[in-house]
């Protein structure tokens, strides 16, 4: 069974990653939008699916965070014995 602190570790580096991700990704978005400034009718399309994806991915990001958070409590309960 792994320690708690290994939970905590694994638990902080999946967090990582996954705000990582949540901010190359809009990175992406921002220099697709940038890219098609432009051209007016596609930079208003790329302005609302700058706008979705970013709602879309912290959405994601935050459930995700959430779904390692329970799972870092209940090793803790698990490791602590307070089931």
């Amino acid at each position: 069974m792994p320690s708690y602190s290994e939970v905590q570790k694994a638990v902080r580096v999946e967090k990582f990653r996954i705000w990582f991700a949540w901010a190359t990704g809009n990175f992406i978005l921002l220099a697709v939008a940038r890219a098609t400034q432009d051209v007016h009718i596609v930079s208003v399309i790329t302005q609302v699916l700058l706008v979705a994806g970013f709602l879309l991915l912290t959405f994601t990001a935050i459930r995700m965070s959430n779904a390692l958070n329970r799972k870092a409590a209940a090793a803790r309960r698990e490791v602590l014995g307070d089931l």
